[in-house]
Order: structure tokens, then sequence, then C-alpha cells
């Protein structure tokens, strides 16, 4: 069986973001296995307009094409989820609106407050919309790990729990990716 590819998404474009480290530390759990393999996108790359905007400029709606052309080579996705407000990052959101994830695993990193959860838990709805499968395992990163990666220079790779919720994660990711490929191919032969 052929190796699954899998994004791991940047969720944020702040200046001074976190999301760095945990896109990093998942993409390097996921390039320890021999079923996958990973390739990091990140969001300042894709400058893409707001949904629906009617004064896109031209670079604007090209850089969303591109997006969209970039994740139909993934069979899976990982997102980095920051959590502002109770919600996901706004482009974050505007990214998944003009992106593509039919029939695709989707999996999430969290953190901000209480790890996340809030955020992941909107997208994960977003996402059932969007005709995506959200795998059950999530990764949540508390405060104080959040903040013992930055002023203590810690790694979330430090952290056994994160590193078993990553496991699992990826399992799952794998599962379904697996599944949903080969439900892709039947579709697409017949």
């Amino acid at each position: 069986m052929s190796k699954l590819k899998i994004a791991v998404i940047v969720g944020s474009t702040r200046i001074g973001r976190f999301a760095e480290h945990p896109a990093k530390w998942i993409a390097e759990l996921v390039s320890q296995r021999s079923d996958l393999e990973v390739e990091i996108l990140d969001l300042l790359d894709y400058p893409m307009h707001f949904f629906g905007e009617e004064r896109a400029t031209t670079a604007e709606s090209e850089s969303a094409e591109r997006w969209k052309k970039k994740l139909r080579e993934f069979d899976g996705f990982i997102f980095t989820v920051a959590e502002y407000n109770h919600a996901p990052t706004a482009v974050l959101k505007n990214a998944i609106d003009l992106g593509e994830f039919i029939q695709k695993p989707v999996g999430f990193v969290g953190y901000g407050g209480v790890g996340g959860a809030r955020a992941v838990e909107q997208l994960r709805l977003i996402f059932v919309e969007m005709s995506a499968a959200s795998v059950k395992t999530g990764v949540h990163i508390a405060f104080s790990e959040y903040l013992a990666v930055l002023k203590e220079g810690k790694s979330l790779g430090d952290y056994a729990h994160l590193n078993e919720a990553g496991k699992n994660l990826l399992d799952q990711i794998t599962w379904w990716g697996n599944a949903l490929k080969a439900a892709r191919a039947v579709v697409t032969a017949s």
C-alpha cells in the first residue's frame, strides 16, 4: 500500500505566533512513520481574499486557486488551531471555506484557552459541512505547556501525554485516510 500524504496546516498568521511549534512537532511525529509522508503548509504562503469578497485582488484570487490545487495533493490534513475568543482564527476558517477537503480525514492540534478545545469543536462541525471526516482524538496543548515552550525552552515532544495523543491522532488519520482513499478510488473507477 502506498504512503498517505498528510498536510500539516499552520492555522495562524499572527506575528509572534505559536503555531509553528505544534506544526513542526506533529510533522516530526508523522515523519517517523513508514506509512505516511508529510508536508507543512503555512497560510502565510497563501494570502487569500475572504470568502465571498467582491473586491479580491487578482493575486489573492490566484493564491486561493493555488491553495485549492495544493490541497488536492493530500490524503488527509492536520490543523494547528489557535483559540481566540473561544473560536479558531479567521484566517483558518477562511482557508477552510476556500479549500477542498471532501471525503478526507482531518485532525487537530489545539492550543490557547483550554487547549484550543472550543475552537476545535467548532471546526469539527464545520468539517461535517465540508464533507470531511474529523478523527476522534485531538491534541490539546495546555497553557502551562504553551508557556514552558515559549519561556523555558521546552519542546512539545518533552510531554509524554502529548506524544501519546499525537500517536493516536496519527493512527486515526491513517485508518480513515486509507478507508476514504479506497472509497474514492472505487467511486472514481465506476
